[in-house]
Formats: C-alpha cells, structure tokens, sequence
C-alpha cells in the first residue's frame, strides 16, 4: 500500500480495513483540478465557501472509490468455516451506495444476496462488506451485480448464488429524462438459483416482511 496513505480507523482482525483514508499527493493533484473546475463553471474558487472545497471533494471521492484498495475475495476467505449446512443462506436489505460511471453521480438502494453452501459457511457480515468492496468503485448496476455473484460463487463454490439490486441512479433522478420515482432491478443467478422453484423461494424470501 502506498505510504502516502493515512489511515483514518482501525485495523480489524480478520485482515480488512474499514477505509478512510487519504492519499496526500492525490489529495493535492485532484483537489487542483477541481479548483480549475469550479473557475470553469463561473465560481470564484477563492472566496470562503470553497476554499476547502477542492480538498473536501478529493478526500470524498478517495472514500467514494477505496473499493479499488480491497481483495473481495480475501475478504470471503478471511472467514470461511467447514459446516455440514446445504439450505439457502439469506442476506438481505443491504444498503448500496455507489457512483455511476458515466456521469459520476450516485446511485443507491439496496443488494439482496443468497448462497447455498456446498460444504462451507461464511461469515454473515462478510455478505455486505463484499457487496461494498465492489460498489465502492465506478460502476454501472448491471456489472455490480454480477461481480458480487461472480465473487462469491469462485471463492466459495457454493451450490448457487443469487443477487438481486434494487437501484435509484440520479443521473436518471437529476439530469436527463428527469424521472425521480424510478427505480432499476437487475439480477443475476448461478448453480441451483437457475431452477424456477429455488429462485421462487429467494424472491419470496427477499420480498416476506419475516422480522
């Protein structure tokens, strides 16, 4: 990792950071090519409401983007136990929070993630720190969704994985067609999730007020 960095919260043991840290140089360079952006769009990038406002906005979207600085896969790995368990497992109503690539605005929502183990367990909280590792990242939903599924079916090789997100994007909410109330789902399954009755189980679960 590059020694500019700067750590912002603890280490945890099972090898993965929760990351808020900042690239110094970087900080330096993007912030500089914003204050050129704010003069671009007709501000005054000296006058006191956006001194610090080059600086905020690089340190921002260093955060917005530290999915680049994590292994998801390491991330399975760090807790993956021998278990005798082959019925669907069943994390849901995680929160997304991403960033478009094609407009650089964000998009959020909510992840919902199945697997049936084939001889391994994970640890449940591992779920949803994949689901950020890859949503931390520039990207479009459609590929989210199957990098979430891709990593879990390499890493665990479970019997089936199924993910289904569940996205408001504001490039769609802002600019363009100016639509607020829309909202994308996109879905993508493996193993036995392609038989009709197991997925059926899965939506019906994802969708049943259980708690």
């Amino acid at each position: 990792m590059n020694n500019n960095i700067q750590d912002f919260t603890e280490e945890e043991n099972d090898g993965y950071i929760k990351i808020d840290r900042y690239n110094e140089s970087k900080i330096a360079s993007i912030a500089d090519h914003y204050k050129d952006i704010l003069a671009q769009i007709g501000e005054n990038p000296e006058r006191e409401g956006l001194l610090k406002t080059p600086e905020r906005v690089a340190k921002s979207l260093q955060f917005l983007t530290h999915g680049y600085d994590i292994n998801p896969e390491d991330i399975l790995r760090s807790a993956m136990f021998k278990e005798d368990y082959s019925q669907m497992v069943v994390v849901k109503d995680i929160e997304v929070f991403s960033m478009c690539e094609h407009h650089m605005l964000p998009f959020f929502g909510k992840a919902h993630v199945a697997y049936i183990p084939n001889g391994h367990i994970v640890g449940l909280s591992k779920i949803p720190r994949v689901v950020d590792a890859f949503a931390r990242r520039l990207q479009v939903q459609e590929r989210l969704t199957n990098e979430i599924r891709d990593c879990i079916q390499k890493t665990l090789n479970p019997a089936g994985v199924a993910v289904v997100i569940e996205c408001k994007h504001l490039c769609m909410a802002m600019r363009g067609i100016q639509k607020q109330n829309s909202v994308t789902t996109t879905s993508a399954f493996t193993g036995q999730f392609a038989k009709e009755t197991t997925r059926a189980e899965f939506l019906r679960l994802i969708t049943a007020n259980l708690h």
